[in-house]
């Protein structure tokens, strides 16, 4: 078997990943439906044992967005310290949180400590956030 094989039937399909939010779970389906969205080299029982451990460790890049603006770059160039940049939301706005460049979640500027942090108000639903990554 190859490495480019290895990694193939390592990666999850969107249809798994899928099955494996959805509330109901693989308790519902029959052997048949398994057996036809499954890649045809992946076994029944490999689909059974297989959760979402193995997703984990993966590293995940977090941004917090609190707007947004277009600028000329003669404006570009003229920026300096005190230089002030206006963005397309109002202050009471909702920021966005964004993972690995997808919106998941909307929320509200808060202190810890001396750090800022996010508290999540509106959050996208899991079966939204698949669609996403198709």
């Amino acid at each position: 078997m190859t490495d480019e094989a290895i990694q193939d039937s390592a990666r999850p399909q969107p249809e798994e990943i899928k099955e494996l939010l959805d509330e109901e779970g693989m308790e519902n389906e029959t052997v048949s439906e398994m057996e036809d969205t499954s890649p045809p080299d992946v076994s029944l029982d490999m689909h059974k044992e297989r959760g979402l451990e193995f997703l984990y460790d993966v590293p995940l890049q977090i941004s917090v967005e609190v707007g947004r603006s277009k600028i000329l770059l003669k404006d570009l160039l003229k920026m300096g310290e005190g230089y002030i940049i206006e963005l397309d939301k109002l202050a009471g706005d909702p920021l966005d949180l964004y993972v690995n460049s997808r919106l998941i979640a909307k929320g509200e500027a808060v202190m810890v400590g001396d750090k800022f942090g996010i508290r999540l108000t509106d959050v996208v639903s899991p079966s939204d956030r698949v669609e996403q990554l198709g």
